[in-house]
Protein backbone atom coordinates (compact mmCIF):
# COMPACT_ATOMS: atom_id res chain seq x y z
CA UNK A 1 0.00 0.00 0.00
CA UNK A 2 1.11 3.04 -0.86
CA UNK A 3 0.23 5.98 1.60
CA UNK A 4 0.04 8.77 -0.91
CA UNK A 5 -2.83 6.60 -2.96
CA UNK A 6 -4.93 6.31 0.08
CA UNK A 7 -7.54 7.68 2.55
CA UNK A 8 -5.80 8.87 6.10
CA UNK A 9 -7.72 9.69 9.17
CA UNK A 10 -6.10 11.51 11.46
CA UNK A 11 -7.63 11.01 15.46
CA UNK A 12 -6.22 13.43 18.12
CA UNK A 13 -4.42 15.53 15.39
CA UNK A 14 -3.97 18.32 17.35
CA UNK A 15 -1.74 16.72 19.69
CA UNK A 16 2.21 16.31 20.36
CA UNK A 17 2.15 12.66 18.23
CA UNK A 18 -0.89 14.11 16.28
CA UNK A 19 0.69 17.44 15.15
CA UNK A 20 3.87 15.05 14.03
CA UNK A 21 1.47 12.77 12.14
CA UNK A 22 -0.21 15.49 10.35
CA UNK A 23 3.34 16.43 9.27
CA UNK A 24 3.88 12.91 7.82
CA UNK A 25 0.19 12.90 6.65
CA UNK A 26 -0.45 16.17 5.04
CA UNK A 27 -3.17 14.86 3.08
CA UNK A 28 -4.90 13.13 5.80
CA UNK A 29 -8.78 13.90 7.24
CA UNK A 30 -7.65 15.58 10.55
CA UNK A 31 -9.84 14.96 13.75
CA UNK A 32 -9.97 16.63 16.98
CA UNK A 33 -11.65 17.00 19.82
CA UNK A 34 -13.72 19.78 18.90
CA UNK A 35 -15.21 17.45 15.40
CA UNK A 36 -16.25 14.47 18.24
CA UNK A 37 -16.03 12.81 21.63
CA UNK A 38 -14.50 9.65 20.95
CA UNK A 39 -16.22 8.27 23.84
CA UNK A 40 -19.66 8.81 22.16
CA UNK A 41 -20.11 5.34 20.56
CA UNK A 42 -22.50 6.16 18.26
CA UNK A 43 -20.56 9.29 16.83
CA UNK A 44 -17.58 7.50 16.37
CA UNK A 45 -18.71 4.80 14.46
CA UNK A 46 -21.23 6.85 12.41
CA UNK A 47 -18.00 9.54 11.40
CA UNK A 48 -15.82 7.13 10.27
CA UNK A 49 -17.92 5.29 8.20
CA UNK A 50 -19.00 8.22 6.71
CA UNK A 51 -15.44 9.41 6.18
CA UNK A 52 -14.88 5.79 4.54
CA UNK A 53 -11.11 6.18 5.13
CA UNK A 54 -8.17 3.39 4.13
CA UNK A 55 -6.52 3.86 7.07
CA UNK A 56 -7.72 5.43 10.44
CA UNK A 57 -4.54 6.57 12.90
CA UNK A 58 -5.39 7.14 16.83
CA UNK A 59 -3.25 9.44 18.31
CA UNK A 60 -6.26 10.59 20.89
CA UNK A 61 -5.65 9.15 24.37
CA UNK A 62 -5.62 10.40 28.11
CA UNK A 63 -1.92 10.39 28.65
CA UNK A 64 -2.10 12.07 31.91
CA UNK A 65 -0.30 8.89 34.31
CA UNK A 66 -1.67 10.71 37.29
CA UNK A 67 -4.64 12.47 36.07
CA UNK A 68 -5.52 8.49 35.30
CA UNK A 69 -5.57 7.68 39.05
CA UNK A 70 -8.17 10.41 39.94
CA UNK A 71 -10.79 10.02 36.81
CA UNK A 72 -10.66 6.47 36.75
CA UNK A 73 -13.80 6.01 34.90
CA UNK A 74 -12.25 8.86 31.82
CA UNK A 75 -9.54 7.27 31.62
CA UNK A 76 -11.19 3.60 30.73
CA UNK A 77 -13.85 5.57 28.36
CA UNK A 78 -11.07 7.56 26.55
CA UNK A 79 -8.39 4.66 26.68
CA UNK A 80 -10.50 2.09 26.92
CA UNK A 81 -13.56 1.95 25.59
CA UNK A 82 -12.88 4.34 22.94
CA UNK A 83 -10.37 2.45 20.96
CA UNK A 84 -12.98 -0.60 20.57
CA UNK A 85 -15.41 1.53 18.66
CA UNK A 86 -12.98 3.05 16.14
CA UNK A 87 -11.79 -0.43 15.53
CA UNK A 88 -15.10 -1.68 15.45
CA UNK A 89 -15.88 0.95 12.71
CA UNK A 90 -12.58 0.03 10.40
CA UNK A 91 -13.68 -3.39 10.51
CA UNK A 92 -17.23 -2.22 9.09
CA UNK A 93 -15.58 -0.43 6.03
CA UNK A 94 -12.13 -2.38 5.86
CA UNK A 95 -9.89 -0.23 7.12
CA UNK A 96 -6.45 -0.68 8.33
CA UNK A 97 -6.24 1.01 12.38
CA UNK A 98 -3.31 1.75 13.65
CA UNK A 99 -3.45 2.45 17.39
CA UNK A 100 -0.39 4.17 20.23
CA UNK A 101 -0.22 2.03 22.93
CA UNK A 102 2.26 2.58 26.10
CA UNK A 103 5.68 0.73 27.91
CA UNK A 104 2.92 0.83 31.16
CA UNK A 105 1.07 -2.54 29.56
CA UNK A 106 3.79 -4.12 31.73
CA UNK A 107 4.72 -4.22 35.16
CA UNK A 108 8.76 -3.35 35.05
CA UNK A 109 9.83 -6.87 36.41
CA UNK A 110 12.08 -7.50 33.38
CA UNK A 111 14.93 -5.56 32.34
CA UNK A 112 13.31 -5.43 28.63
CA UNK A 113 9.77 -6.56 27.00
CA UNK A 114 9.16 -7.83 23.73
CA UNK A 115 5.84 -7.43 21.69
CA UNK A 116 4.48 -10.91 22.43
CA UNK A 117 5.90 -10.76 26.58
CA UNK A 118 2.73 -11.22 28.74
CA UNK A 119 1.58 -7.82 30.04
CA UNK A 120 0.73 -6.86 34.03
CA UNK A 121 0.22 -3.11 34.62
CA UNK A 122 0.13 -1.19 37.87
CA UNK A 123 -1.35 2.03 37.59
CA UNK A 124 -4.07 2.77 36.05
CA UNK A 125 -3.00 4.64 32.99
CA UNK A 126 -1.60 0.98 32.12
CA UNK A 127 -4.51 -0.52 32.86
CA UNK A 128 -6.82 1.79 30.80
CA UNK A 129 -4.27 1.23 27.82
CA UNK A 130 -4.35 -2.40 27.70
CA UNK A 131 -7.96 -2.25 27.76
CA UNK A 132 -7.65 -0.51 24.56
CA UNK A 133 -5.23 -2.68 23.24
CA UNK A 134 -8.23 -5.84 23.96
CA UNK A 135 -11.18 -3.90 22.85
CA UNK A 136 -9.15 -3.41 19.32
CA UNK A 137 -7.78 -6.85 19.17
CA UNK A 138 -11.62 -8.05 19.68
CA UNK A 139 -13.04 -5.93 16.97
CA UNK A 140 -10.75 -5.57 14.17
CA UNK A 141 -8.19 -8.14 12.84
CA UNK A 142 -6.40 -5.57 10.16
CA UNK A 143 -4.79 -3.62 13.46
CA UNK A 144 -1.39 -2.17 13.89
CA UNK A 145 -0.66 -1.58 17.91
CA UNK A 146 2.31 0.75 18.03
CA UNK A 147 3.47 0.61 21.63
CA UNK A 148 6.29 3.75 22.54
CA UNK A 149 7.28 5.15 25.32
CA UNK A 150 8.56 8.19 27.04
CA UNK A 151 7.68 10.58 23.87
CA UNK A 152 8.61 14.22 23.40
CA UNK A 153 8.16 16.34 20.66
CA UNK A 154 6.64 20.07 20.08
CA UNK A 155 2.61 20.98 20.24
CA UNK A 156 2.56 19.19 23.71
CA UNK A 157 3.38 19.36 27.39
CA UNK A 158 6.96 17.28 27.72
CA UNK A 159 9.42 15.96 29.69
CA UNK A 160 12.16 18.09 28.25
CA UNK A 161 10.54 21.26 28.41
CA UNK A 162 9.63 20.50 31.90
CA UNK A 163 13.39 20.57 32.57
CA UNK A 164 14.18 23.13 30.70
CA UNK A 165 11.55 25.10 32.55
CA UNK A 166 12.54 23.75 36.05
CA UNK A 167 15.76 24.64 35.08
CA UNK A 168 15.40 28.27 34.88
CA UNK A 169 12.83 27.97 38.04
CA UNK A 170 15.28 26.33 40.56
CA UNK A 171 19.17 26.46 41.76
CA UNK A 172 19.11 22.01 41.11
CA UNK A 173 16.52 19.92 39.89
CA UNK A 174 15.81 16.20 41.63
CA UNK A 175 15.25 13.23 38.73
CA UNK A 176 14.70 9.59 39.61
CA UNK A 177 17.54 7.74 38.59
CA UNK A 178 15.82 4.51 39.07
CA UNK A 179 13.19 4.10 36.45
CA UNK A 180 14.30 2.88 33.04
CA UNK A 181 12.79 3.32 29.56
CA UNK A 182 13.82 4.45 25.78
CA UNK A 183 13.01 8.12 25.39
CA UNK A 184 11.04 8.44 21.87
CA UNK A 185 10.81 12.08 19.55
CA UNK A 186 7.47 12.05 18.21
CA UNK A 187 8.64 13.26 14.82
CA UNK A 188 10.69 10.23 14.27
CA UNK A 189 7.59 7.98 15.45
CA UNK A 190 5.45 9.50 12.94
CA UNK A 191 7.82 8.54 10.53
CA UNK A 192 7.89 5.25 11.62
CA UNK A 193 4.21 5.13 11.50
CA UNK A 194 3.85 5.49 7.48
CA UNK A 195 6.17 2.36 7.47
CA UNK A 196 4.03 0.12 9.97
CA UNK A 197 1.01 0.53 7.82
CA UNK A 198 2.46 -1.45 4.85
CA UNK A 199 3.38 -4.18 7.61
CA UNK A 200 0.93 -6.85 8.61
CA UNK A 201 -1.18 -6.62 11.91
CA UNK A 202 -0.06 -7.34 14.82
CA UNK A 203 1.81 -5.22 18.01
CA UNK A 204 5.03 -3.62 17.24
CA UNK A 205 7.26 -1.53 19.86
CA UNK A 206 8.29 1.89 18.23
CA UNK A 207 10.89 3.72 20.12
CA UNK A 208 14.51 5.55 19.61
CA UNK A 209 17.17 3.47 20.53
CA UNK A 210 18.75 4.04 23.92
CA UNK A 211 17.98 3.20 27.54
CA UNK A 212 18.19 5.05 29.81
CA UNK A 213 17.07 6.85 33.26
CA UNK A 214 14.74 9.84 33.81
CA UNK A 215 17.65 11.08 35.51
CA UNK A 216 19.82 10.06 32.46
CA UNK A 217 17.59 12.06 30.06
CA UNK A 218 17.50 14.82 32.04
CA UNK A 219 21.52 15.26 32.49
CA UNK A 220 21.54 15.75 28.54
CA UNK A 221 18.72 18.02 28.73
CA UNK A 222 20.21 20.40 31.51
CA UNK A 223 23.05 20.46 33.98
CA UNK A 224 21.62 21.24 37.27
CA UNK A 225 20.64 17.64 37.41
CA UNK A 226 20.42 16.08 40.92
CA UNK A 227 19.59 12.63 41.35
CA UNK A 228 17.21 10.76 43.59
CA UNK A 229 15.06 7.64 44.61
CA UNK A 230 11.46 6.97 43.57
CA UNK A 231 10.92 6.82 47.23
CA UNK A 232 12.19 10.03 47.63
CA UNK A 233 9.66 11.42 44.83
CA UNK A 234 6.68 9.99 45.52
CA UNK A 235 3.75 10.00 43.16
CA UNK A 236 -0.45 8.87 43.10
CA UNK A 237 0.32 6.44 40.36
CA UNK A 238 3.08 3.47 40.51
CA UNK A 239 5.38 3.60 37.76
CA UNK A 240 7.56 0.17 36.69
CA UNK A 241 11.36 0.16 37.41
CA UNK A 242 11.47 -1.55 33.38
CA UNK A 243 9.73 -0.38 31.22
CA UNK A 244 12.35 -0.73 28.45
CA UNK A 245 10.38 -1.51 24.98
CA UNK A 246 12.19 -3.80 22.62
CA UNK A 247 11.98 -3.43 18.79
CA UNK A 248 11.70 -7.07 17.12
CA UNK A 249 9.81 -6.86 14.27
CA UNK A 250 11.29 -3.69 12.58
CA UNK A 251 14.42 -1.44 11.52
CA UNK A 252 15.53 0.43 14.66
CA UNK A 253 14.97 4.40 14.70
CA UNK A 254 18.38 6.37 15.67
CA UNK A 255 19.34 6.94 19.09
CA UNK A 256 17.25 8.81 21.58
CA UNK A 257 20.17 11.03 22.02
CA UNK A 258 20.79 11.83 18.20
CA UNK A 259 16.48 13.03 18.64
CA UNK A 260 16.61 14.61 21.36
CA UNK A 261 19.83 16.90 20.21
CA UNK A 262 18.21 17.99 16.77
CA UNK A 263 14.63 18.90 18.96
CA UNK A 264 16.70 20.86 21.32
CA UNK A 265 18.25 22.76 18.14
CA UNK A 266 15.26 23.43 16.83
CA UNK A 267 13.42 24.68 19.96
CA UNK A 268 15.76 26.74 21.44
Amino acid sequence: MVVGTIKTVIIGASGMLGSDLCRVFPDAVKLTHKDFEITDKTKVIDSIKRLKADVVINAAAYSNVEGCEDNQDLAFEVNGHAPGYIAQACSDIGAILVHFSTDYVFDGSKEEYIESDTTNPINVYGQSKLMGEQKIIKNTENYRIIRTSWLFGKNGKNFVDTMLRLSKEMENVKVVNDQFGKPTYTADLASKTAEIINLGPGIYHITNEGRCTWYEFASEIINSTVQCSSEEFPTKAKRPTYSVLTNTKTTPMRHWKNALNEYLMENQ
